[in-house]
């Protein structure tokens, strides 16, 4: 039957960049015949806040994610998680960023250690997740002057610790206020040769 593979997009305009490569992504997986769920978040209108009641029971022994309970049905299902992104202000758009802090929760991602010690992952199924974003600015200065945080986040933080055995990459289009034809189409096809790895 395939992998199980869960795309999901965070840009607010049909016409960007970033709905382009989901769009090519969707192509590609679909057209290898692999199971995919398309999560378009502003699509859903999904409500990036934590509630209090989530906060609240946080470190309770049953963390109550009923109120995305499709979501968290959807990560612990998947063999590949794709995440498409702008990167804004060298960090995740605020809808993304909820997304994770809704979804990665107790009892879904990671249980606590019994003396809040290092986290215990749970999302051991989970054999790649890839990151695709977009950035304004030269590749430069997100390597070298801001030293890729949006990367270090996803990669140690939250794959790294909830999916420590599954695989991270990412692929950053820079310069997209700048783009030329030839380079979107080099970038697409780094994008083919990844995916084709992947699934």
């Amino acid at each position: 039957m395939g992998k199980r593979v869960v795309v999901v997009l965070a840009h607010p305009l049909k016409n960007s960049l970033c709905a382009h490569l989901a769009a090519r992504v969707v192509e590609i997986v679909s057209g290898a015949g692999h199971h995919l769920q398309m999560i378009d978040l502003y699509e859903r209108d999904f409500d990036p806040r934590l509630t209090s009641g989530e906060r609240q029971n946080y470190y309770s022994s049953n963390y109550d994610a009923s109120a995305v309970a499709d979501g968290v049905e959807a990560l612990q299902a998947t063999d590949v998680l794709i995440v498409i992104f702008p990167t804004w202000w060298f960090g995740l758009p605020a809808i993304l960023k909820g997304w994770i802090d809704r979804m990665f929760v107790p009892g879904v991602a990671y249980d606590h250690a019994p003396d809040f010690g290092r986290m215990i992952p749970r999302l051991t199924k989970l054999q790649a997740c890839l990151a695709i974003t977009t950035l304004g600015s030269p590749w430069w200065i997100d390597w070298f002057v801001m030293l890729r945080p949006v990367r270090r986040i996803l990669s140690r933080a939250v794959i790294g610790t909830c999916a420590p055995n599954a695989h991270f990459s990412m692929l950053s289009l820079y310069n997209t206020e700048k783009l030329p034809p030839e380079r979107l189409n080099a970038f697409e096809r780094k994008l083919m040769q990844k995916l084709q790895k992947l699934v």
